[in-house]
């Protein structure tokens, strides 16, 4: 017992005499220059500039018929991927057959050549992990492909065979219809999508080739052979853009693709391109309500016919864009979060390609605020007009466009696809530098500038969706939800 008492003592003293001298180290010693630092205030961190973006070496060839070929290495995996543009678009579709382009890019793809079926291909790419997937939009043709390097010219020969030689069998023309059948019957589930819809069609004109919407009569009018007749006049090497990216020689990746695609000619007939669909702006007001019952909330998209990215002013407006969205931006802090005037609110210049686009601001609202918010929207418009943009807002714009910019550059094939559009766009290969530059360059009298001379929020038109909305102005129209 006595011994035990001794070991406790000894146990103790030994604990404090360590514990005392532990202390006097930490004295002793001088802390640390982490220890030593206390946290910084988030305005009080700088950062070195984001270092510059440069495009990796790539090159550009056109083969003996025609066909123009973008060859990018990257050898950090044993893949080749790449993208196909054409020349055709939705926009040239017969005003009877709207939707003969979409179906007629869907089964380059997933109709079969004159020597397999689209069984047989569907089970070949699979056994290569391989894929190729193609569609038409509204003004080109994309066939996508990608594949393990060992079977990249075996995909490449199956791309030229459906190129070359496309089949339309009928099981898949008659499922390619019945599934835009369905997405017809069910695209007014989404209010917010229907409002979208319409309101391209106010402005735009219902007829117009860029608004006007598939129907279940105008898919009833295309047949097989429409769409052969569409590769006949679409599919040609002279009208074609070939990317290629992934683990390959360049030079000798372009003679491969000559042996591959070189023999396809140009039909001794190619029909003509049509020419470009015009647009014709009409700049009257108007206000369409579309009534939908059971809906808590108004939809509304409103704005007015736009430029395209070949518009000089282009890069002002992305900035003007960055000055009004975000969650620092205008819209965001007066409408939705002072006012309290929109569950979701933005607006944006959406300029096209070679077409001109739309400027248009869109949100959700209570029904009976319907006109406050139409009210705040355009109000925030006009002091865009009337006041220079404040310091802190422009280089807050700015530096969200700016900042942002490295992401047009995370993936090689990203890069390539833009030379390509590029390309096919007749813009400049340094197109997007064109834009970082500008936008570094703007100041708070080009965008007041740019918003006086664009932005004519007294020709808006407006499409809103919603249940018994009162007319929010005087020139307005009151249509029913189709049943």
């Amino acid at each position: 017992m006595m011994a035990t008492c001794l070991q406790l003592c000894c146990l103790f003293w030994r604990s404090l005499y360590l514990g005392v001298l532990s202390a006097l180290l930490l004295w002793l010693i001088p802390p640390s220059p982490a220890m030593a630092m206390t946290p910084k205030h988030y305005t009080e961190l700088t950062f070195a500039p984001l270092p510059e973006i440069q495009v990796p070496a790539y090159e550009r060839r056109q083969l003996s018929n025609g066909m123009v070929v973008y060859l990018l290495e990257d050898h950090e995996w044993p893949l080749v991927r790449g993208t196909l543009i054409f020349r055709a678009g939705s926009r040239w579709d017969p005003p009877a057959q709207v939707g003969l382009a979409e179906i007629s890019g869907d089964l380059i793809r997933t109709g079969g050549t004159q020597a397999h079926r689209a069984a047989e291909i569907d089970e070949w790419l699979e056994d290569r992990a391989a894929s190729i997937e193609s569609g038409v939009g509204k003004s080109l043709g994309r066939i996508n492909f990608n594949s393990l390097k060992e079977h990249s010219e075996a995909v490449l020969n199956l791309l030229a065979e459906m190129l070359q030689a496309p089949a339309v069998e009928p099981e898949r023309f008659e499922l390619a219809i019945r599934r835009r059948q369905g997405i017809i019957q069910r695209r007014d589930d989404q209010p917010n999508a229907q409002a979208e819809r319409e309101f391209y069609k106010l402005i735009y004109g219902p007829e117009s080739p860029y608004a006007r919407t598939q129907e279940l009569d105008t898919l009833a009018n295309i047949t097989p052979a429409d769409v052969q007749q569409f590769y006949r006049t679409y599919l040609a090497p002279s009208r074609c853009i070939l990317g290629l990216v992934g683990d390959f020689d360049a030079p000798a990746m372009g003679d491969r693709l000559e042996a591959i695609f070189g023999p396809w000619q140009d039909p001794p007939h190619l029909p003509p391109l049509p020419p470009l669909p015009p647009v014709t702006a009409d700049t009257s007001p108007v206000t369409v309500v579309i009534d939908r019952p059971h809906l808590s909330q108004s939809y509304i998209y409103t704005g007015q016919l736009g430029g395209s990215l070949k518009d000089p002013d282009v890069f002002t407006l992305y900035v003007l864009n960055g000055v009004l969205n975000g969650f620092g931006g205008r819209l965001f802090n007066e409408v939705r979060s002072r006012q309290g005037l929109a569950y979701s609110v933005y607006a944006a210049w959406s300029p096209e390609f070679d077409y001109p686009g739309v400027f248009y601001g869109v949100g959700q609202t209570q029904t009976e605020t319907t006109a406050k918010f139409l009210s705040a929207l355009r109000q925030e418009i006009e002091r865009l007009q009337q006041e220079p943009v404040g310091s802190a807002e422009l280089n807050y714009a700015k530096d969200s466009i700016l900042n942002s910019f490295v992401f047009n550059f995370r993936d090689r094939l990203q890069i390539l696809n833009r030379l390509l559009r590029y390309e096919y766009y007749d813009l400049p290969q340094d197109f997007i530098f064109r834009y970082q530059q500008a936008v570094k360059a703007a100041t708070a009298a080009d965008l007041q500038r740019v918003a006086q001379r664009r932005l004519k929020p007294d020709q808006w038109r407006t499409l809103i969706v919603g249940d018994r909305v009162p007319c929010p102005t005087t020139n307005c129209q009151q249509r029913q939800h189709p049943a």
